[in-house]
């Protein structure tokens, strides 16, 4: 039993507290009380080596970022790490687009840049969805104004252009589907298939025509079905174009 000390002319003395020493909670004391045996509080050899072929394994699971003077051998680690493979060829690209191609000396140029596949890949789609839509527009562009100019020479001049021009335009919407219209009056050749169509009385691919003329009803609806295509008419496909073209000029050979 606990006796309070007496009190004396100064007073009664002050209670007194038993020290209380905080748990600890730095890192390093935590960390060691988890290879020390709970109840005995001894060292625990089987969790330390355990703790130790873990961290073992990660660091040899590790890969070296390359620095400035690596080895070759460095540097292909850490590639191969990211999936790059050792030369450009095993690049597998999916191409979105009619017009273009996979090109050995870019995926070479993105091959010694370090790009992944996911990143080569990402490129072509770039050139799919952004630059091929420009090149094309420019290309129609110039396309048009060739044609323009052509048409202007052919028909004796811009004064007589303007007029035959407005001539077919109101006779095509008046004769004509609008799809077949829009694809005629879109190049050279259409415009000089309308003129001839115009001059000769609707001799072919005029809207419910059954069989046109001379010209063969077979190839006439061929072309005609061409035309509808939206490969000729919005996505302006090479092919098909020269197709169509030769479809008038077999129709046509005067025009």
């Amino acid at each position: 039993m606990v006796h309070a000390p007496p009190s004396g002319p100064a007073g009664p003395a002050e209670p007194v507290v038993p020290s209380v020493r905080p748990a600890s909670s730095r890192p390093r004391e935590s960390l060691a009380a988890r290879f020390r045996d709970p109840v005995s509080g001894r060292l625990d050899a089987g969790a330390l080596l355990s703790a130790y072929e873990d961290l073992l394994r990660r660091a040899q699971a590790m890969v070296m970022v390359p620095g400035p003077d690596a080895d070759d051998t460095v540097r292909a680690r850490f590639r191969r790490a990211l999936g790059i493979p050792d030369d450009p060829g095993g690049y597998r690209v999916t191409v979105r687009h009619p017009r273009l191609a996979v090109d050995p000396k870019i995926n070479a140029r993105l091959h010694a840049a370090g790009f992944t596949p996911e990143q080569v890949q990402v490129v072509y789609d770039l050139a799919a969805e952004r630059v091929m839509p420009v090149i094309e527009a420019m290309s129609a562009g110039h396309r048009a104004d060739t044609d323009l100019a052509a048409l202007v020479q052919h028909f004796g001049g811009d004064d007589r252009w303007s007029r035959i021009s407005r001539q077919l335009s109101a006779w095509g919407k008046a004769h004509l589907s609008r799809d077949v219209y829009r694809a005629l009056a879109s190049t050279r050749e259409g415009v000089l298939a309308l003129s001839r169509m115009m001059t000769e009385g609707e001799p072919g691919l005029v809207a419910g025509d059954g069989g046109l003329g001379g010209a063969g009803g077979a190839g006439e609806e061929d072309l005609k079905a061409l035309m509808r295509d939206p490969r000729y008419w919005k996505h302006r496909d090479p092919a098909v174009l020269r197709r169509v073209a030769e479809g008038f000029r077999r129709l046509y050979p005067q025009g």
